[in-house]
């Protein structure tokens, strides 16, 4: 599949035409062997800079190494072979880059997790990857207790909110104890904390692992363009080329605009999706910026108080968050002087929440498009505009894009077919499934989204439809087949089916279609049914009882006629 996907790109790349200035249509080659190599020379470059910020608390660039340090260092004497798989189910809090990078830097894979997840889904990723060690925040310890016995997991690490604050850390944590409660009872005896392993590798040293580009960097988990979650196998190439290829787009927003000395990103997304761990975190890191992290974005007055305190440049977010910010009134009254970029993803950008946004910020909304299976950005639209084209841009560098027909040819520009990536930051494929990998993967190395869209003859796209039953919840992927399998479980279920409908606060909501085999089931209970076993945003919003479901010859039920 690599051969395949480093074939020669092909000759119509109608987009260079539409590059802006200093773009150039391939990267070059990689400076670096893996994220760890990258990571060290930004420290050592960036020392004396704030890197990330929490809480009002700062971590400079050379206290992120020395922690990362004694996290890769204590990893390394956990007896873990290389290529073993180390789970992280931390919110943004400073913990998460010290523990992501430090996982890195000691030659392992890491697996990001939700930190919402109920114990069924945080079991199955668990036992999916294989994972060997957990770092989990206290918050969330009573679920990975329900869920470790099941896996082969044997170490675990439990942090808290206020590790990494100082002596403010004390009072936070009281806090989230002892007055807002948000610690369930746990009991993992054997767990150590984090405080703890960090002493422990403080007394280590670390050896520097034989780490390969084509190494597994990530297993990011994705429901894909089918079906159950599965591990996109990220690469450390494919973070690197996609680092190196957003590198290259940011620069062309300060050909009409001065660059500041050092950038502030705005990080509300969660760093375990794809979009925050490279749009904010490695980017952050490779180009020595500082991110501030936002714990719980959807409390918006709390997060809108931090953004008074700070001078914010970039702001990657979602539709979703945007419009909740501009109905606040206190945001409304900010000084926006300082935004510079604000990237909309994860999610389709609606064309009057960005013509709100310009008029209120005085900064355009600009939307890109990207997988979780893409690293994840594969394209964007210029950053010197100030239209909202309702597009999702150009390909980036070394990416090709096409638009194809359910038998594999490519279509003529304007024609509606299903949008196919190539590209250096494609993964190498889902994690022990080779079958879903093959359903995914081109002969000639293109990923089929599963998205339908067209070409422009200036080459942006637009999407118009999505040819796979995903429901997209605030930019998160919700698969029918997952809810569906939980709602079948409750005894009173003979069966059922899920359906995306418009939401205008999530873009979309779950809506779940029923036919009871118990005629008492209520829809109250089958929602207490389905929020112990799913995370917030996978909850069926809706619930209609049918007498039947739509189906075809073959008895397949048809999602399409409920939608």
């Amino acid at each position: 599949m690599k051969e395949t996907a480093a074939k020669a790109m092909s000759p119509t790349k109608i987009w260079l035409a539409s590059y802006p200035p200093g773009v150039p249509e391939t990267i070059p080659p990689l400076a670096h062997l893996s994220l760890g190599q990258l990571f060290e020379e930004s420290c050592a470059r960036y020392a004396d800079r704030p890197a990330f910020t929490s809480m009002g608390k700062s971590l400079s660039f050379r206290e992120l190494e020395a922690e990362s340090r004694k996290i890769a260092s204590w990893l390394q004497a956990q007896g873990l072979a290389k290529g073993d798989r180390v789970a992280v189910m931390l919110p943004n809090i400073l913990q998460n880059p010290v523990i992501v990078y430090g996982i890195l830097r000691a030659g392992f894979v890491v697996v990001n997790v939700n930190p919402l997840y109920t114990p069924r889904e945080l079991e199955y990723q668990l036992r999916d990857s294989g994972a060997k060690v957990l770092f989990v925040l206290e918050n969330f310890a009573h679920t990975a207790q329900q869920a470790l016995p099941a896996t082969d997991v044997k170490k675990v690490v439990v942090a808290t909110m206020g590790d990494m604050l100082g002596l403010k850390g004390h009072i936070v944590n009281l806090v989230v104890r002892r007055v807002k409660k948000l610690v369930p009872a746990w009991s993992l005896p054997s767990a150590k904390s984090f405080r703890q392993v960090v002493s422990e590798g403080a007394r280590l040293s670390l050896a520097t692992p034989d780490v390969k580009p084509d190494d597994i960097a990530f297993l990011q988990y994705t429901g894909g363009t089918t079906g159950i979650s599965k591990g996109a196998m990220l690469t450390h190439a494919n973070l690197l080329s996609n680092k190196e290829q957003m590198g290259t787009w940011l620069e062309t927003a300060f050909l009409t605009k001065p660059k500041p000395e050092q950038l502030q990103f705005l990080c509300a997304l969660p760093l375990y999706h794809i979009f925050a761990l490279t749009v904010n975190s490695l980017m952050g890191v490779a180009t020595g910026s500082n991110n501030v992290l936002i714990a719980n974005p959807r409390d918006i007055p709390a997060f809108v108080k931090d953004l008074q305190k700070h001078k914010v440049h970039i702001f990657p977010g979602l539709n979703t968050l945007f419009n909740a910010l501009m109905n606040n009134a206190d945001f409304q009254k900010l000084d926006h002087s300082s935004l510079l970029l604000v990237f909309g993803g994860g999610m389709s950008v609606q064309r009057p929440v960005a013509e709100r946004w310009l008029a209120m910020t005085g900064c355009p909304l600009t939307e890109g498009y990207g997988l979780s299976e893409t690293s994840p950005v594969a394209s964007a639209n210029r950053l010197d505009t100030t239209e909202f084209s309702g597009m999702i841009g150009l390909p980036l560098s070394s990416t090709e894009i096409a638009i194809r027909d359910d038998d594999g040819r490519d279509l003529d520009q304007g024609d509606v077919g299903e949008i196919c990536i190539r590209g250096p930051q494609v993964m190498a494929g889902y994690w022990k499934r080779p079958d879903e990998t093959a359903k995914v993967m081109t002969p000639d190395g293109f990923f089929r989204t599963g998205d339908m869209g067209y070409m422009d003859r200036q080459g942006y796209t637009k999407i118009v439809d999505r040819k796979k039953d995903m429901i997209l919840v605030s930019g998160f992927n919700v698969y029918p087949n997952e809810v569906e399998e939980v709602a079948a479980m409750h005894p009173g279920v003979l069966e059922c089916a899920a359906v995306g409908v418009a939401d205008q606060h999530s873009g979309e909501a779950v809506k779940l279609f029923v036919v009871k085999k118990d005629p008492t089931l209520t829809e109250a209970e089958l929602k207490a049914h389905c929020i112990a076993n799913l995370t917030n945003y996978k909850r069926p919003r809706f619930i209609e009882f049918r007498e039947q479901l739509p189906k075809s010859n073959v008895g397949k039920i048809l999602r399409r006629e409920l939608r």
